[in-house]
């Protein structure tokens, strides 16, 4: 691989590739986290306006 920008990104891209393709061999696995995102959110827009209330 060369040392360049473009081939230390394609080297990272190599060693996760498992990682960034598990959810084509599984079909449970959800392709975002959005549903994860919006159950946390409120709790992180209130640690900001709780903490000087």
């Amino acid at each position: 691989m060369p040392k360049s920008a473009l081939g230390k990104a394609l080297h990272y891209l190599a060693g996760q590739w498992e990682r960034l393709t598990r959810f084509l061999e599984d079909g449970l696995i959800p392709l975002d986290n959005n549903p994860e995102e919006n159950a946390i959110r409120p709790f992180v827009v209130g640690r900001k306006n709780w903490l000087f209330s």
